[in-house]
């Protein structure tokens, strides 16, 4: 642990010397955030660094090289450059010096013992922003990403907000470390600067001090470095408030049926914590208007004592039962989170292009629908999910014409009103993102969906087997433009604002059998088999059933026997979400609750990262 935090501080500072490992940096570029493919090679802060994962290294955020907690995931070190002047050395460690003499008054280093001493004990109504370090119980907690009440006891495993640091030891002064590090930076070599360096932190990490007392409602603040610094400061500023991004996930009507998922797992898995919204799916429309889907499911089922949401079971003869009124009892529970009714879907797309030809009548029958009196205050609004309007789904549209979706979006603005939350999931390849007026639709749209994922499957029977949710191109893809990237690049191209686009993941995998090639590309002899349908399984079955083996283009694969699939895990799906802020996106969707696993650790994951 000693070793790691004087690593840690000279990695920050850029002084670690690597003669047995430099690398002739002559002509490599700079790191700049942009596009790198496997085998690319970037200089950072000193050092050489290679692409080993095209997709994350794309990324950047939390995958750039040397600097992200996570860029070991993505590249690998080279080494030092060579030819590293001195003067840079101590230029790099006055600059560090100045940093902790100018930003800490009254600081403390967390040694190598990961000392606690002066280090604030962990507060639920503080915010703390990445790499930044509170107590707990006697340990030390790093932060890995924004946060706040969510406890490091309850929230330090592998993909959680909180790294474990171990157990607390001693401290020390920082301004004694600024001071040695600050004489330090007269030496005449990188070399001996690092030496020196590290006599400083090693002779002060040796001694304690008393604890400084830090106002746990203050926000942290990292002193030295923002990604590696074991320098903690605090400050009077108010506490951040959440970023505002969106967190969408749909709940299937028919999910409480063979999945046994019900609205209460949502409270229980952790998710109803993490959602913004929640998308009811599905309705249906037929003859031109909103229909109920499975009433029964909708508003009939009782539930006991054990099933219910609150733990109150329903009477026989209340108004309202089923999954709408576990909803509103969810809803009581989470009073910020919103509640939307989607209609059509896959198998309920085919009465869309009648209520196109009067788009004013359809609305009205949706405006009633949704607001009927028994249920009137369990939906914040209406999603529009028509797969797909002038294109082919599970039927072909030929009739509603470029501008009939748009029309339907105004009618239903103009019924609905002004408060009403208006939104649509849509098509993700090229030919369906022109095939209607989105752009002009946009306008009566809270936001859009596009159904980023279901790019390849099964129904390609004898492949080439191929991520269905890639986020990027990559060399040897099927087909150019089936990522994610390309339809929010086409969308935003079209003068649809960011801000109204979230990316879609999914929670599930696809999948084909008879595959002997590891790497995508490969050939298949059909559907693999699924737990509830061939060629698709749910994430919570595919990490056990067939553990991702691989990455390609942002998301993942997996190679067992002779079944090939592919879906995303927590590690893609931070690069994921790290692309959402970087593209300025509303947020992200997923399909669906379901296919997470007990206890959430997918939507943990994107919570977290949407903060």
């Amino acid at each position: 642990m000693k070793s790691l935090k004087l690593i840690m501080l000279l990695s920050a500072a850029g002084l670690m010397t690597a003669e047995a490992q430099a690398y002739n940096c002559s002509g490599v570029p700079n790191y700049q955030q942009g596009t790198y493919a496997n085998g690319a090679i970037v200089q950072k802060g000193g050092n050489a660094y290679s692409c080993t994962v095209g997709g994350w290294c794309t990324v950047g955020g939390p995958y750039e090289p040397g600097a992200g907690w996570a860029w070991s995931n993505a590249w690998s070190s080279l080494g030092a450059c060579s030819g590293t002047t001195t003067s840079s050395a101590a230029s790099s460690v006055t600059s560090v010096a100045s940093s902790v003499k100018s930003s800490v008054a009254s600081s403390t280093v967390v040694t190598s013992t990961a000392g606690c001493n002066g280090v604030a004990e962990w507060n639920a109504a503080a915010a703390y922003s990445g790499n930044l370090q509170v107590s707990r119980s006697g340990a030390l907690y790093q932060a890995k990403w924004w946060t706040q009440g969510q406890d490091p006891l309850n929230n330090s495993g592998a993909y959680d907000v909180w790294a474990n640091k171990g157990n607390c030891g001693v401290v020390s002064s920082a301004s004694s470390v600024a001071s040695s590090i600050a004489v330090s930076s007269s030496s005449s070599s990188k070399s001996s600067v690092a030496s020196s360096v590290a006599t400083s932190v090693s002779s002060v990490a040796s001694s304690s001090v008393a604890s400084s007392s830090v106002a746990s409602s203050s926000v942290i603040s990292s002193a030295a470095s923002s990604k590696s610094s074991a320098i903690v400061s605090s400050s009077s500023s108010s506490v951040a408030t959440v970023g505002g991004k969106k967190v969408v996930g749909y709940f299937a009507e028919w999910g409480i049926y063979g999945r046994n998922y019900h609205v209460k797992n949502i409270a229980t898995s952790g998710s109803a914590a993490q959602l913004t919204h929640i998308l009811y799916s599905f309705g249906n429309v037929q003859n031109g208007k909103c229909t109920i889907g499975d009433a029964y499911a909708a508003y009939d089922k009782a539930y006991d004592a054990a099933g219910s949401v609150d733990g109150v079971a329903d009477a026989w003869d209340q108004p309202l039962r089923g999954n709408f009124n576990q909803l509103r009892k969810l809803k009581k529970l989470n009073p910020n989170l919103k509640v939307i009714w989607s209609f059509g879907g896959w198998t309920w797309s085919d009465g869309f292009p009648q209520a196109a030809q009067n788009p004013v009548a359809f609305a009205e029958s949706c405006h009633a629908l949704v607001e009927d009196a028994r249920w009137a205050d369990v939906f914040d609004g209406i999603d529009i999910d028509w797969e797909y309007p002038n294109e082919c789904g599970l039927k072909c549209d030929t009739t509603s014409g470029f501008s009939g979706y748009k029309n339907m979006m105004q009618a239903l603005r103009a019924r609905f009103g002004s408060s009403a939350l208006i939104t649509s999931a849509i098509g993700a390849g090229t030919a369906k993102i022109n095939a209607a007026d989105y752009a002009g639709a946009a306008q009566y749209l809270d936001f859009y969906m596009p159904m980023t994922y279901d790019f390849f499957g099964a129904w390609d029977k004898t492949g080439p087997t191929a991520p269905h949710s890639a986020l990027y191109d990559y060399a040897g893809i099927p087909i150019a433009g089936y990522n994610s990237d390309n339809a929010i690049q086409l969308l935003k191209s079209k003068g649809i604002p960011a801000n109204k686009i979230l990316l879609g993941v999914g929670f599930y995998g696809r999948g084909w059998t008879g595959v002997t090639q590891a790497a995508p590309g490969g050939s298949a002899t059909g559907a693999a088999a699924g737990t509830y349908e061939a060629g698709i399984d749910d994430y919570k079955v595919l990490k056990s059933k067939c553990p991702a083996t691989g990455t390609v283009g942002g998301t993942a694969y997996s190679f067992c026997g002779n079944n090939w699939w592919s879906f995303d895990t927590p590690q893609t799906l931070v690069g994921k979400m790290d692309y959402v802020h970087q593209q300025g996106l509303a947020g992200t969707f997923f399909w669906e609750l379901s296919g997470d696993t007990a206890d959430g650790e997918l939507i943990r994951v994107i919570g977290n990262s949407m903060r």
